[in-house]
């Protein structure tokens, strides 16, 4: 019984030893238990480390000077979470070396490590989530296309234009009345004649002399703008487009290359080339010569234009969030943002066109299958639709119908926010990029003084202003978008959750009316349109005016044969000259038009206020009119045109906006008194074409009794080429006698 008994015991010891030893000699099983998740969390961290570093690496030339200053982010956040977990896989390695004998031991520090790594674990899982994120969004859009920006971003006219600040003596030239420029013409084979206005800093003679030794840093000005150069042969990267669009620009832009019979490998039709090379220029542009034919082109152009500019602005300031990742303090150079975010504003008359601009856009940035459009069915739905519809019988004519095809609403205004694969309608205006609106819609949001419900911050920092069919403004409401452009640039009222540490400075010092750039496109060269850009647009880079010579005016197209007669009357300056010529219209033309030979006169009114200063003074007179205005109804237009015609009133009163909204054909005129020359040149040609023999009464005259009358001033020069031609125009604005008569037909 003693030897069994100590046979046992010596069985015992012999396993307890040989468990010992198996321990010993397979330590690696037990680390596996331990650390289950250690080997494939440590993979997919080297994973994630290897795709930084190679990042960084490809950044390394561009941002050597802060990548030795700072620690990586990434060895930041991963060994925030990975420290604690490696001190507990140490203290369990130790546990089971130390505490081997004991298997109650070792299972309970194996209970306790697994709680420890299964929350550590989830603090892992949740730092890698955050940092896959994080990552995928610089590398989304930190990719070749940035780093070729910030290589070439010292010749990109997008960076010499908004990069720096002004100097002094700039400042106080653009601040002049009167500012230094330096004015030059060039001829270019499509644009033809253009002047360009290029300002320039004052000559000051009370420069410091620099001091040899300065311990502050030499400041970077803004420099003087250049000419525009032609553009050749398209090269993406010499014009500075953003490699985002290449592959879509070509086509966008198809169906206008089809049109002109070229090839897509051109790119850009010859038009599209010359207004690019002075837009990508950083310099206003006034195209008065805008058509049916070219609108397609044009549109395309700006908004090709619209698109690298905002891929830019967007590049620069994510590209600069990524540097700022490494650092605690934010020098000047990442000064990349506005008071607000708005930078663009494209204005157009009418619903169709913005419809048009829009999808122009869509086509240029996200393509079909290349990207994604929030809200598209909203936009399809508000802006398609409305057609007014035409007469089949006695038809508008041509031009009327191109203009008001399509939704012809005026009030809309439309927000759009850009991202890389993305665009996004129908965005509030302070996280709006672009915004697409008609004058009377932005006119409707800033309001006007003493109101409770405006707002114009959002008009703060616009860099890109565009106005497309600005002729059109004229006939809606010139004062909505003088009112609106007064408001731009304004100082904000609220933050608007601004970030001042990145605003630029010439910005936060209220220099932002110097940087932006405005393009103005109308189908007409008028004073109106050129009192804007002398008085409203302040652009440092200059501007360029195109300004061709007229050479046959309208009064060719003018089918009967009767007399034109032309009368100037002298006016002292534009203010003026509306009192002057009243007087010369009540005491030299009015006398001779009450005859009663003379029934039958359709007196027209370009300005409305023009309009209802005669009507009152008819009135006051006691003479026999009718009228037909924009805000006539049509039960009493319908009276209007019928009494005119059986000559129950010797005058009709007819307004030139509503021959543009309704194109009346007004029978029985055997007279026409145009109060001004017609602001559309082919209007005179209509309305006179309206006196043929079809549309007669023949109880109320005959064919010799028939006349045209056209008062004009020095100050109606340019409506008066458009009519006559340049040549004759001038002939007869210096001539000495002040009364000049044509005649037309055969």
């Amino acid at each position: 019984m003693r030897k069994t008994k100590k046979y046992n015991s010596k069985n015992k010891k012999i396993l307890t030893k040989k468990i010992k030893k198996k321990k010993f000699e397979n330590p690696v099983n037990k680390k596996k238990l331990f650390n289950r998740y250690k080997d494939k969390q440590k993979a997919e961290e080297d994973l994630k480390k290897k795709k930084w570093d190679r990042i960084l690496q490809e950044r390394q030339t561009i941002y050597s000077d802060t990548e030795g200053e700072d620690e990586d982010a990434y060895v930041q956040l991963v060994s925030s979470f990975t420290t604690k977990k490696d001190k507990v896989a140490v203290d369990s390695e130790e546990n089971s070396s130390s505490d081997s004998s004991d298997s109650e031991d070792i299972r309970e520090t194996d209970n306790n490590f697994e709680q420890q790594n299964c929350s550590h674990k989830h603090l892992r899982a949740t730092a890698i989530l955050n940092e896959e994120k994080h990552e995928s969004e610089l590398v989304e859009d930190s990719d070749e296309d940035d780093i070729e920006t910030e290589q070439d971003s010292n010749n990109d006219p997008f960076t010499r234009h908004l990069q720096h600040d002004l100097s002094d003596d700039f400042l106080i030239s653009l601040s002049n009345n009167s500012p230094n420029v330096d004015q030059t013409t060039k001829l270019w084979p499509v644009l033809g004649n253009f002047s360009i206005t290029i300002p320039k800093p004052v000559n000051s003679n009370l420069k410091r002399a620099a001091p040899k030794i300065s311990i502050l840093e030499e400041k970077t000005y803004a420099p003087c703008a250049s000419a525009p150069l032609p553009i050749g042969n398209i090269d993406f990267k010499q014009l500075y487009l953003k490699s985002q669009i290449h592959g879509n620009i070509t086509s966008a832009n198809k169906i206008n290359l089809i049109k002109k019979d070229l090839e897509l490998t051109e790119v850009l039709t010859p038009l599209q080339k010359e207004l690019f090379a002075i837009i990508n220029n950083y310099q206003d542009l006034y195209y008065p010569e805008r058509t049916f034919i070219n609108a397609d082109e044009i549109r395309y152009i700006y908004c090709l234009h619209v698109v690298n500019h905002m891929l830019k602005t967007r590049t620069k300031i994510i590209h600069h969030n990524a540097k700022l990742l490494k650092k605690s303090n934010i020098s000047d150079e990442y000064r990349d943002q506005g008071l607000v975010r708005p930078k663009v504003i494209i204005m157009v008359p009418f619903k169709d066109a913005a419809y048009r601009v829009i999808k122009t856009i869509i086509d240029i940035l996200v393509p079909k299958e290349a990207g994604q459009v929030l809200n598209k069915n909203r936009f399809e739905d508000d802006f398609t639709g409305g057609e007014l519809a035409m007469p089949k019988k006695n038809p508008k004519p041509e031009d009327y119908e191109l203009l008001f095809s399509g939704n012809t609403e005026d009030t809309f205004r439309l927000g759009m926010t850009v991202t890389k694969k993305t665009l996004k309608l129908y965005t509030d205006f302070y996280s709006s990029d672009i915004i697409v609106a008609s004058p009377l819609g932005l006119r409707m949001i800033v309001g006007a003084e003493g109101e409770e419900d405006r707002d114009y911050d959002f008009l703060a920092s616009i860099e890109l202003l565009v106005m497309d069919q600005a002729d059109v403004f004229l006939m809606q409401n010139w004062d909505h978008l003088l009112h609106v452009l007064d408001h731009f640039h304004l100082q904000p009222k609220k933050t608007h959750g601004t970030d001042f540490s990145r605003v630029r400075s010439w910005a936060a010092n209220g220099w932002s009316k110097y940087y932006r750039q405005t393009l103005v496109f109308s189908s007409l060269l008028l004073p109106e349109i050129k009192a804007v850009m002398n008085r409203k647009c302040y652009n440092y880079a200059g501007k360029v005016l195109i300004a061709n010579l007229i050479e046959v005016g309208t009064i060719q197209q003018v089918l009967i044969q009767v007399p034109q007669i032309f009368y100037r009357f002298r006016a002292t300056n534009p203010l003026n000259s509306v009192d002057e010529r009243f007087d010369y219209f009540i005491k030299e033309i009015l006398p001779k038009q009450r005859d009663t030979l003379m029934s039958h006169t359709l007196l027209y009114i370009p300005s409305y206020f023009d309009y209802v200063r005669i009507r009152n003074y008819f009135k006051k007179e006691d003479i026999s009119f009718v009228q037909i205005c924009e805000y006539s109804k049509d039960s009493k237009t319908a009276r209007a045109r019928d009494m005119f015609f059986h000559t129950e009133a010797h005058f009709l009163l007819y307004s030139e906006r509503v021959h543009f909204f309704r194109r009346f054909r007004i029978k029985g005129i055997r007279h026409i008194i145009f109060y001004q020359p017609p602001t559309y040149p082919h209007f005179y040609s209509e309305m006179c074409n309206l006196m043929q023999e079809c549309n007669q009464n023949k109880y109320g005259g005959s064919e010799c009794n028939m006349t045209v009358s056209v008062v004009f001033s020095a100050y109606d020069a340019a409506r008066l080429s458009a009519v006559l031609g340049t040549q004759r125009a001038a002939r007869m604005l210096h001539a000495d006698k002040p009364v000049h008569m044509y005649m037309t037909g055969d």
